[in-house]
């Protein structure tokens, strides 16, 4: 099969599928691959900064190494084996179906007057805590992860395999991963985390800007504020502390007309956020929903486009 058929079969099974939990994933391979060359780098160096390149560069020669070795085994046995396995590589390192789960299932516990569940599964995907969030605060922690992620759970990944295939998609995956694991700035990854962090931001740089645009285009094709979404995009895509991560969370927050950011709370620690948008709108669980077709539309736009450049080329 053609690089441009497999991607665009890959983004179905994501949509059809997601991620079930009896299928082996490589994600969690990789982060336990991660977890021993921290290990190994920092028993070996009292630097921690080069205990992180080291880590990093260890991590994506293995990652590289395994998915090569994994479609070449394939590929010797059967031509449809290669592709079979090339499939399953593309597919796993796309997240939008369990991304709009996710953030359903939060919509579903608030409109069920749950807010205890509702703080508990918004807990599951964000970093904050989640125990004194109020349903605006449910509301808005879940519209950031969802905007925030379009980027690394559905759009980069979709780049990079376009550039650079299966092995692509699963050296971005393992560098998201490991800024997932070690881009915290607290006292034990604030040097080990440099290189990882970095290289996180480099590869969204491109991603995260044209998924900005893309976003604003949907919002005029979804009946939302592509006014907005552009205007508040060009004017506070830097309000966040990541480079990239404000640029989507803009567009979302502009089409849809509420404010993200503000004051949030890590490990017993309040911390002021700049705000993102205008608070013309008082941010409630229908804003998690919106936020989701936001997604899903950005989503198939974006892989269409990568399908239709990668059937072109070749």
């Amino acid at each position: 099969m053609t690089a441009g058929v497999l991607l665009g079969l890959a983004f179905g099974l994501d949509l059809l599928l997601g991620d079930p939990p009896w299928l082996p994933h490589p994600i969690r391979a990789m982060g336990r691959w991660a977890t021993a060359c921290e290990s190994l780098w920092r028993r070996c160096l009292d630097d921690e900064r080069l205990a992180g390149v080291l880590t990093v560069l260890s991590v994506l020669a293995g990652v590289a190494g395994v998915t090569v070795m994994f479609i070449a085994g394939a590929q010797w046995i059967h031509p449809w084996a290669g592709d079979a396995v090339r499939l399953y590589f593309l597919y796993a390192s796309l997240a939008a179906r369990d991304l709009a789960r996710h953030g359903h299932r939060v919509y579903e516990a608030l409109m069920a007057d749950d807010l205890p569940l509702a703080r508990q599964r918004v807990g599951m995907i964000v970093g904050r805590e989640t125990a004194s969030l109020d349903e605006a605060g449910v509301s808005r922690a879940c519209v950031e992860s969802v905007a925030e992620n379009i980027v690394d759970g559905v759009t980069a990944p979709l780049l990079w395999a376009a550039l650079g295939g299966p092995v692509g998609a699963m050296l971005y995956k393992a560098v998201n991963t490991m800024d997932s694991m070690f881009g915290y700035k607290n006292e034990r990854y604030l040097l080990f985390g440099w290189a990882p962090a970095r290289l996180d931001d480099l590869a969204n740089f491109i991603p995260a800007r044209f998924t900005a645009l893309v976003v604003v285009m949907v919002a005029f094709l979804l009946g939302y504020s592509p006014q907005g979404a552009l205007r508040i995009w060009r004017r506070d895509r830097r309000n966040h502390a990541s480079p990239n991560s404000g640029q989507t969370e803009a567009a979302v927050a502009g089409a849809l007309g509420i404010q993200l950011g503000g004051p949030s709370v890590y490990f017993g620690t309040v911390v002021e956020k700049p705000v993102i948008g205008d608070p013309g709108v008082p941010i409630a669980a229908r804003h998690i929903l919106a936020a989701n077709r936001l997604m899903l539309a950005t989503a198939v736009i974006v892989a269409g486009l990568w399908v239709v450049a990668r059937s072109v080329v070749g």
